[in-house]
């Protein structure tokens, strides 16, 4: 009985040593990749969401016709749209929605340098966790880490875009025309807060949509550090 026990023993000894083996050799190969090439990696991985997808959003038409981003109403202004066009007013109502599109449009050309700036400043408090993460762990958390500052950045942009492509005389001249009508109640609302809001949501969808490219199809990873990085997801 005493022999089975020692030979129970040493072959549980030999299976705890076995394990903490395996699980040294296991949880060392993460580490055989430094966490500042990680890191670059998912850089890369975000400034080319902001190259390949985000500059499609400056083009004419980028968000108004891109139905991933497009920009509608907020519930308060659904029910302005619908008064105008129940008085015949459905071009004045098209080209309200058209020049909150076109806005962003614009702010987006003008504001892109602020977000690979922000890629370029981020830093990875555990790149491998994100690496092996959601399809947008990336870029989930450039927006978490960043979205306040972008937006007192942005907000600005957005304003003077709404002067250029002349959204705020259209929006000016369709909310007189919505409050003048009788038994409507009167609106007011922040339409650059929300077109900001907005557009800045557009912009983090489609840096998503190249995240996940990359993740999903080896091809899109166009540099030796993106090839190498996102191997190792691969194998997860």
């Amino acid at each position: 009985m005493k022999k089975f026990l020692f030979l129970s023993l040493l072959v549980t000894l030999f299976t705890l040593q076995s394990c903490a083996e395996l699980n040294q050799v296991v949880s060392s190969l993460p580490d055989s990749m430094s966490s500042e090439t990680i890191a670059n990696g998912l850089k890369q991985a975000l400034n080319k969401g902001i190259d390949t997808q985000v500059s499609k959003l400056t083009q004419k038409d980028g968000f108004y016709r891109n139905e991933l981003v497009k920009i509608l109403l907020p519930d308060e202004l659904a029910r302005v749209d619908q008064a105008l066009r129940n008085i015949g007013l459905g071009n004045l109502a098209d080209e309200g929605l058209k020049v909150l599109n076109h806005a962003a449009e614009d702010a987006v050309k003008e504001a892109t340098p602020i977000f690979v700036d922000a890629v370029r400043q981020i830093t990875f408090a555990d790149a491998k966790s994100i690496l092996l993460g959601s399809d947008d762990a990336a870029t989930n958390y450039l927006k978490n880490r960043t979205q306040t500052a972008l937006y007192a950045k942005f907000h600005p942009v957005i304003q003077s875009s709404f002067a250029n492509v002349g959204a705020d005389q259209i929006w000016r001249t369709i909310i007189e025309r919505y409050n003048s009508i009788p038994l409507t109640q009167n609106v007011n609302p922040d339409l650059t807060d929300y077109v900001t809001q907005e557009a800045l949501k557009g912009v983090f969808t489609m840096i998503a949509v190249e995240e996940k490219e990359i993740r999903n199809n080896i091809a899109a990873r166009t540099t030796p550090v993106l090839r190498q990085v996102f191997a190792m997801q691969d194998n997860r």
